[in-house]
């Protein structure tokens, strides 16, 4: 499902091709590219939550003070490595993510059918959750920077 994510990402968004293409039409084209049917589905359904998730006024639900911190339950711990948390935090302090936006992506992370997650699955995640925000363009240009001007650098 993650391949799909980014093939989809790289492919229609990321260069800018228009996204408005039926159910059908977009599934045969990635059957054609060589995806499985069931994990296009999934994937199709993911990039819908996260619509539907941002459309949602979701910032009463996060009571937060500048001071707070997150924490994290044990299958959050368990799914999210160490260093894609480190990258989490790194990015709200850089206020490249907000509270709502981290939670954004904590639950599509979390979503993804994959066991174990890196922080260069994260970083994908992230830019694909931050190109859908409204008014998030800035917050996207500074994590597209990230991903791709230091591909080997560790951030803490």
């Amino acid at each position: 499902m993650f391949d799909i994510l980014m093939y989809l990402f790289e492919n229609f968004v990321h260069n800018d091709v228009e996204l408005l293409i039926d159910h059908d039409e977009l599934t045969d084209e990635l059957v054609r590219a060589g995806f499985h049917h069931a994990d296009i589905i999934k994937a199709i359904s993911w990039l819908e939550k996260l619509v539907a998730l941002q459309e949602s006024d979701a910032s009463h639900i996060l009571n937060t003070s500048p001071h707070a911190t997150r924490v994290y339950i044990e299958a959050e711990k368990e799914k999210i490595d160490t260093e894609s948390r480190g990258l989490l935090s790194f990015l709200e302090q850089a206020s490249i993510l907000t509270p709502e936006t981290r939670e954004l992506v904590i639950d599509r992370l979390m979503e993804l059918d994959h066991t174990y997650l890196c922080v260069e699955d994260t970083k994908w995640i992230v830019l694909m959750v931050l190109f859908n925000v409204p008014d998030g363009e800035n917050a996207y240009a500074h994590m597209e920077d990230l991903l791709f001007e230091l591909p080997d650098s560790r951030i803490h």
